[in-house]
């Protein structure tokens, strides 16, 4: 092979791109990163949006799959200046009626606040099996190393949200259900919705959903530090609009969407795998809110007042309305609505006695509709006296998610809808999802499996896929 720059180029920093540079920079090959802004991170971005000294999350707030990654957290990133603060409570779900669901790091804890001995029944052997089952969720679609733990999951995971909720017996649990599926970004009635649920519960129980203290942003700061600890090269503010632009690499690895393949790198593939991308469907987007509070959100739950994240939406069958109506391509009044409460228990994110507030809704893809109203007033229902307590507040449609981070197409943050046709063939149906039809040029980002979420495995798959692929000799030798 001839002379290259570069054994491997990544092009995008989030932390899929950030995950696939770390493994191959681990196994001695060189590595350059490319960033098209001058910040590194993509979604693991914080700055000051509203007020000076109030430090809001653009996008990736909570992280219950980053603390329990299977690839992060094999990383020295405490050593590199990570560290996640964990609330009282990881997640609570009030209702019109001021109880409140909520998630416990205890499975008997949680049962006991739901009311349900049946949530105990259905979730312990799930959470019990979890530590070997992860490994199999955050992989591409594989025999699994757990069979009989993964098949315990996937007979449960492949149901949807909807037909699931029958296992639940009491409003709470069901209400805290509703929630955690609509995660997922679709319809409830959708095949697949419950995977999304049943690993947010599981990770909830075994490693908690903890808030990275000074900013998301300092997951990726710590990442970069430690890829460039290892003689990583990154290079920042150039936008690669064609692979022309790059020096020579053995691999190339890219973490983008689909979309925005096709543009940088469609006049290399096949008309096969071009018309493959093509079919690619994205979901839902979000319309984001960040708050400048001049007091914590006065929930009437006294749960919802020690949670890091609170789910808005009262009932099932309200949140399972809501969802469907954006599927649909419309626009809920009562919007389900995801908040993080960061400030309450990281107090570098605002000034002495102030606070922050982050929240978005669904809504249709590409909607530029200013949904502000709708969630403030799902807020005040479950918080009367929060508008008083609003000093300041920046909003972003899908328009302007998009513009923030070019992987959010339409405002989709999860790389592309996650039903069942795009659960295991993201981006395309083929023996390596992560390989393109052109030789030595990958894709790893979260179009890939196992798809969203601030866990860095679709870049850690897609990095061994070309140590595989282009550097079997490494491959074996470090036995990965």
């Amino acid at each position: 092979m001839d002379k290259k720059d570069y054994d491997a180029i990544v092009v995008g920093s989030g932390p899929n791109g950030l995950a696939a540079a770390i493994l191959l920079q681990q196994n001695g090959l060189s590595v350059l990163l490319i960033e098209g802004k001058r910040e590194i991170g993509g979604g693991l971005s914080s700055r000051e949006l509203t007020l000076p000294g109030f430090i809001h999350d653009t996008c990736s707030a909570i992280h219950p799959l980053a603390a329990g990654s299977p690839f992060f957290t094999s990383l020295p990133l405490e050593a590199h200046g990570l560290q996640f603060v964990y609330p009282a409570i990881d997640a609570a779900h009030p209702f019109d009626d001021g109880r409140a669901a909520f998630l416990m790091r205890s499975v008997q804890e949680t049962a006991k606040g739901l009311n349900d001995e049946a949530y105990l029944t259905f979730m312990q052997p799930l959470v019990k099996d979890w530590p070997r089952t992860i490994v199999d969720v955050l992989a591409p679609l594989h025999f699994p190393k757990s069979p009989l733990a993964m098949a315990r999951f996937g007979i449960k995971a492949l149901g949807s949200a909807s037909h699931l909720v029958e296992r639940f017996s009491t409003k709470e649990s069901r209400g805290l259900w509703a929630g955690m599926s609509a995660h997922a970004m679709q319809s409830l009635k959708k095949c697949a919705t419950s995977a999304i649920g049943l690993v947010l519960l599981a990770a909830g129980h075994t490693q908690g959903w903890p808030v990275a203290v000074g900013g998301s942003y300092t997951i990726a700061r710590a990442l970069t530090s430690y890829f460039v600890s290892l003689g990583g090269r990154i290079e920042t503010g150039l936008y690669i609009n064609s692979l022309d632009q790059l020096p020579s690499a053995k691999a190339i690895l890219l973490d983008i969407t689909p979309k925005q393949l096709l543009s940088i790198a469609g006049y290399r593939f096949s008309s096969f795998y071009k018309s493959q991308l093509e079919r690619f469907r994205y979901g839902m987007g979000i319309f984001k809110i960040d708050w400048a509070l001049d007091e914590p959100i006065p929930f009437k739950s006294i749960s919802c007042r020690q949670s890091g994240t609170v789910h808005l939406g009262n009932t099932f069958e309200e949140i399972e309305a809501a969802e469907q109506m954006v599927w649909n391509g419309k626009h809920p009044e009562k919007p389900f609505v995801i908040l993080a409460q960061q400030s309450l228990f990281d107090h570098t994110r605002a000034p002495a006695g102030k606070h922050t507030g982050w929240a978005y809704c669904h809504v249709p893809n590409g909607s530029t509709l200013d949904m502000t109203k709708a969630i403030e007033q799902q807020v005040e229902r479950f918080a009367p006296g929060f508008r008083e307590r609003i000093l300041a507040k920046h909003i972003m449609n899908t328009e302007e998610m998009e513009a923030e981070n070019p992987n959010y197409i339409g405002g989709d943050i999860n790389g592309g809808a996650f039903d069942l046709d795009q659960l295991f063939a993201r981006p395309a149906l083929r023996f390596s999802p992560y390989r393109t039809s052109a030789k030595g040029i990958y894709i790893c980002s979260s179009s890939t499996p196992p798809g969203g979420g601030v866990h860095g495995m679709c870049g850690y798959h897609a990095a061994k896929r070309v140590l595989k692929d282009i550097f079997p000799t490494v491959y074996k030798k470090n036995e990965i």
